[in-house]
């Protein structure tokens, strides 16, 4: 665990470079969940997430000597960002390693806050495969490395965050949630939070694709994931820091999972209700109220809103997911008779009033009776799938259920 000494003199260096950032009452989630959510804005960094705190702070105490070499660090984005401002801010130079498959909104920050200071690598598919470029790097440069998480500078510098909670709280906090990556905002928290009040409750939130602290706190020791799914960019590792993991299994009181297609409708909820724009990772603490509602009702809740830098390209996807996470969208191959009247009779038989059609593609006949097509439906309530199924059978519609093969409709969507 870190000193509340190293937190209070990060928080000492930041000052003039990451900003307070508010604490906020949210109305209505608070209403939605039947307690008071609060919800700490590291959104409106910046950068755009809390990780300039953790990087400047990391950088700007490095020797004057470690400063002439260089430094370099491997992210999926955020933590990126802020070593780049960081290097701009302090004159250094940067080589930065991201995955090849970092959304171009995030590139393209990178070396907007970097400017001529920092140096873009893209490697590999995972931030592990940009990691372990970057180390190798580092190693025969002689640079120093900034870690994303897994360093005890770095662990101070994201404590400030809680720091922060507790200066503005003016009521009694009963839990703080705090979404996990690789582990450095977790225990930054845990390490201020448990040493100040440890009465607060501390729960991380991971995706339920990227189980990386929680698979490697019921095992004893720190995993390894052999897959991942990738989507919550900025909390998709298939490890979590040693450090960290030791701070976080013996502090953290509980970590919550949250599938990656809730993850989806809270970011467009927060955006379409209340134009708060967030990415997966920061939608991470909000998504995970659903599944603590019953713990946390009555209670006074803080919900770390991590980052906000989501890509616009990125919407289509992220609203296809939450329609499928909610039961709003389904895939059918379907095989219709090879007759006129097939298709009409398929929209006026089988579906709903309320009922659409978003996809269809013919796929290549397999003889003179039938042939199949590939059919997207959007519903308005989830309870009109069975209708909608009965309704193929009653017309004599052969055909193949789609959103349970998650492998077989991402290769055919």
């Amino acid at each position: 665990m870190v000193s509340l000494d190293n937190i209070n003199k990060a928080a000492q260096n930041l000052q003039g470079v990451s900003m307070h950032t508010p604490l906020q009452y949210n109305l209505q989630l608070s209403e939605e969940f039947g307690c008071n959510v609060y919800l700490k804005r590291e959104d409106l960094q910046v950068v755009r997430s809390y990780k300039i705190r953790g990087a400047y702070n990391k950088i700007s105490s490095l020797s004057d000597f470690e400063k002439q070499n260089g430094v370099v660090c491997a992210s999926a984005g955020n933590h990126a960002q802020g070593v780049a401002y960081s290097c701009r801010k302090l004159n250094i130079k940067g080589t930065i390693f991201m995955p090849a498959t970092t959304p171009s909104q995030k590139i393209n920050q990178v070396k907007l806050f970097g400017k001529e200071h920092v140096d873009v690598m893209l490697v590999g598919d995972t931030f592990d495969d940009a990691y372990k470029a970057a180390v190798d790097f580092c190693n025969s440069k002689g640079a120093a490395f900034v870690h994303p998480f897994d360093d005890e500078k770095v662990i101070s510098g994201q404590g400030t965050v809680a720091k922060e909670i507790v200066e503005d709280a003016d009521f009694e906090i009963d839990f703080v949630l705090v979404p996990i990556g690789g582990g450095g905002l977790a225990a930054g928290c845990v390490s201020y939070l448990s040493q100040t009040n440890p009465k607060i409750k501390i729960i991380g939130v991971e995706p339920e694709g990227a189980p990386s602290m929680k698979t490697s706190i019921e095992n004893g020791f720190n995993t390894e994931l052999k897959e991942i799914d990738k989507f919550v960019d900025g909390a998709a590792v298939k490890k979590v820091g040693d450090k960290t993991f030791e701070i976080c299994k013996q502090k953290l009181s509980d970590i919550v999972l949250v599938p990656e297609g809730k993850v989806c409708t809270t970011i467009l909820n927060l955006y379409n209700q209340q134009a708060i724009v967030v990415e997966p990772a920061g939608a991470l603490t909000v998504a995970s109220l659903n599944y603590l509602k019953d713990t946390l009702k009555g209670k006074n809740v803080v919900c770390v809103v991590s980052g906000s830098n989501n890509d616009i390209m990125r919407t289509e996807e992220i609203r296809e997911r939450s329609l499928l996470f909610e039961g709003l969208k389904h895939f059918f191959v379907i095989r219709f008779p090879q007759r006129a009247g097939a298709l009409k009779e398929f929209v006026g038989n089988v579906l709903g009033p309320n009922d659409d059609i978003v996809h269809f593609e013919y796929m290549k006949k397999n003889n003179r009776e039938n042939g199949p097509a590939l059919v997207g439906l959007e519903i308005k309530d989830p309870k009109d799938l069975e209708a909608l199924k009965k309704n193929l059978l009653a017309s004599g519609f052969q055909y193949e259920y789609l959103n349970k093969n998650d492998n077989l409709l991402q290769f055919l969507i």
